[in-house]
This record gives C-alpha cells, structure tokens and sequence, in this order.
C-alpha cells in the first residue's frame, strides 16, 4: 500500500456530492466497482461545461485514473470490464441513466452504438424524455471525438459550484437532425427495470408481487412506473398497494 503524504495546504479544489448519496446511496453499494466509478462520474461530469452533463462510455474507458482505481492485483480481469461492471449497477440501482446512441450509415447498415451517462436528476430525465422519439439531439452527442478525458487536477472551487448551478435550458442544447444528413441517428433509453426498482426501494419479491409487477409493466409506461416509485419514496410510503394506486390514479385521471 502507497502512502498518502497529505491533503496540500491552501486552498483545494472540490468537487460536489449531494449530501443524498451519503444518506441513501453509499450505505446500499456493496459492490467496490460500482462505487469507484459512481465517485469518478461525480469528478468527472463536475468539469463538464454546457448541457446535458454526460458522457461516452468510450471516455471512461480511455480514463487512465479511473481504470488505475480499478486495477486489482491478483484479478485476471481487466480493468475496462470492472468499468462496465461498476456502470451496469449504477444503471440498475438508477443512480445513472443510460442512452445508447446508434450511428447509422447511408446504406443503413449500423456503424456504431455509443452509451451515454447522466446522472439521474430532473433535469437529467427531462433531457431523456426529449430524445426519446426526436430527432432534436444534443450536440454534444454528435461527436465523441470532442469529449476530452478528465485533467490531473479538479476545478477550481469557482469552476465547480457554476458547473452546478448554472444550468442551460435542455433545449437550448438540442441540434435538429436533418433527413438529408449523412448519418441518421437512433436513440434507444435504457430505464431501471421494475423487479429492479422494486427491490432496490422497497425489498424482496414474492410471486405474488412479481406477478403483479409483471402485469404492470405491460400496463403502464416506463416512466410512469419509475415516477410512481420516486414519489412512494419521497412520501416514505414505500408499499407497492401505494404505487399501484398512484399509477391507477393516473391511468383514470391523468398524470
């Protein structure tokens, strides 16, 4: 083990985390890998400038200290597939939101899919729920090539905090996508499934419930059923006889 020489005098760059993750999240992630890359998503989408704050799993695979912090002595594995480990439970858990971006070719034969990663805020969801079905795309989205892997050293504390609180419009960030391009764009959103929403926010399935949930699913839209569950949990009515009614409300009266 390295020794830590100490935190430098002076001022120190920071980076925010929501005070939610150390009451809700960190006492639920068991899993190292999930944890590392969760922290790093902090550092890294605190030096994002412009919106939506997100990025290409290409970037966190080529991130030199991210995949330093998941090389494990005596794991044959390599470090890039403890990456995907760590963001395939963040995704479950729903810390993060997933939007695979698929480039087509002229001819219509698939020339890449790229994953996106947000965190999953509101204004995160807001900016999915415009892609899903649209043809406006962030431009950000457009090109890989232009997300730069993260620096050495954090922002500066001024850096951070407008990081945060100065957020653009979603649709500012929006770029339409012509017909006539010479790429055509496909957006697939990867959402929490609901066996995974449940025992993540309320416990283990019965068959009962499992069969319910099940006919939910089919019943309801994703992002009714993920909206029900947030709202159970910030009543702290953490029941699925209250998520059902809230989504039977719904379906009478609208959302």
């Amino acid at each position: 083990m390295t020794s830590f020489a100490g935190f430098p005098s002076g001022k120190n760059p920071y980076v925010p985390v929501p005070e939610v993750f150390f009451r809700s999240l960190l006492p639920e992630i068991e899993d190292v890998a999930e944890l590392k890359v969760t922290l790093h998503l902090f550092w890294l989408l605190a030096q994002k400038r412009g919106e939506p704050r997100c990025v290409s799993e290409p970037e966190l695979l080529g991130d030199r200290v991210l995949l330093k912090s998941l090389k494990r002595r005596g794991d044959p594995r390599p470090p890039e597939e403890r990456v995907r480990q760590g963001l395939e439970k963040a995704v479950a858990r729903g810390t993060i939101l997933r939007v695979y971006l698929k480039v087509l070719g002229d001819d219509g034969s698939e020339d890449e899919v790229i994953g996106w990663y947000f965190f999953n805020t509101a204004r995160s969801r807001r900016v999915v729920a415009e892609l899903q079905g649209s043809e406006l795309i962030p431009v950000r989205l457009l090109d890989v090539g232009q997300q730069r892997p993260a620096p050495e050293h954090g922002l500066r504390q001024s850096q951070s905090q407008e990081s945060v609180s100065s957020p653009a419009p979603a649709a500012a960030a929006l770029a339409r996508v012509g017909r006539s391009q010479t790429q055509h764009l496909h957006i697939e959103i990867e959402r929490p499934n609901i066996f995974v929403l449940y025992e993540q926010n309320i416990g283990l399935l019965s068959p009962l419930i499992a069969d319910e949930l099940r006919d939910a699913a089919e019943r309801y839209p994703p992002e009714w059923i993920e909206a029900a569950f947030r709202e159970a949990v910030e009543h702290n009515k953490r029941n699925w006889r209250y998520i059902r009614a809230i989504l039977r409300r719904w379906e009478t009266e609208g959302r």
